[in-house]
């Protein structure tokens, strides 16, 4: 109750980040002694955090996609670290109007609890592909170290559409065949959304445009799933984490066909959403996604100085 009444003050509190819109005029009476009221809330707040050495942080670190490109995988590989603390659920902060026209004091309160030495992290897939996430991700901290996981494009699109496969059978809801979705009228579909989130290179140029190369680092997707240590080392790295998650916290669960992790003794694993088979598709359909995606991939490596082994 604390934290959602210290929530609503932040809200009434803070201006809007969205830089068209006017300032937010200052508080009035009744807001004014809803603010001395939280005062004391505030302090309680911190004095609770103080018993236990932890409180809530703006991220330091965001996981920004790809969707369909293994982020949860990265996550909770992540969290085995120590230093880390990650928010549980996918915040929707920066993309949905609903939530960020809430403030950072909502976006605040979606975070987890945190030692000082500790780094919190969210992922949110759709940020990576959402026009204004990076412009107002900037605004809220400049230096924030971001993380973009990504895969081979052509086969990042059919895990897209197997989860929306997935979901409408649980709802026993139809959904059209791959083909359909993919080819119109003899050519592929670029209306389809799902092309559109593959092509790496546009949407990489809209966060390049407010944060430097060397504030994004791109994990390769297909190379965590086949041998995850080396790529997590690289992120340790990268966010300045000291060397804590071993070869050891990684085992490959032949049943399940990729690997889970063990931590402090403790084994778990992906969801059983995660990993599923793709639908069989047309070789010759393949054929024209590895064409379409060919020179948009060669662009992107340019723009990051990198390959990848990509059809």
């Amino acid at each position: 109750m604390t934290l959602l009444l210290l929530g609503a003050v932040l809200l009434v509190a803070q201006p809007q980040l969205v830089p068209s819109h006017p300032a937010v005029p200052g508080p009035g009476p009744r807001e004014q002694d809803l603010l001395r009221k939280v005062g004391t809330l505030q302090e309680d707040v911190r004095e609770g955090a103080a018993t236990n050495g932890s409180t809530q942080q703006l991220p330091q670190t965001i996981i920004i996609g790809v969707r369909k490109g293994g982020t949860r995988a990265l996550l909770e590989m992540l969290s085995l670290h120590p230093d880390v603390a990650a928010a549980e659920n996918e915040v929707h902060f920066f993309d949905w109007e609903e939530h960020y026209s809430q403030g950072l004091g909502w976006y605040l309160t979606q975070m987890p609890f945190s030692s000082p030495n500790q780094l919190t992290v969210e992922k949110t897939p759709a940020y990576f592909t959402s026009p204004k996430v990076p412009e107002r991700i900037h605004s809220m901290n400049p230096a924030i170290r971001l993380l973009l996981i990504l895969r081979d494009p052509s086969e990042r699109v059919l895990s897209d559409y197997t989860q929306v496969l997935y979901n409408h059978l649980q709802k026993r809801k139809p959904y059209p065949p791959i083909e359909d979705l993919l080819v119109r009228d003899g050519r592929l579909n670029l209306e389809y959304k799902a092309l559109n989130r593959s092509l790496y290179h546009a949407h990489m140029l809209n966060w390049l445009r407010f944060f430097p190369l060397g504030h994004i680092h791109i994990v390769d997707g297909d190379r965590l799933i086949r041998d995850p240590f080396p790529e997590i080392q690289k992120v340790e790295r990268f966010l300045k984490l000291s060397p804590q998650i071993n070869a050891s916290n990684f085992y490959f669960n032949k049943t399940k066909g990729f690997y889970c992790l063990r931590d402090s003794g403790k084994d778990r694993c992906l969801h059983e959403s995660k990993g599923r088979a793709h639908p069989q598709v047309d070789p010759k359909l393949l054929d024209k996604l590895h064409e379409y995606f060919h020179e948009p991939n060669k662009k992107f490596f340019e723009l990051v100085g990198r390959t990848f082994d990509w059809h």
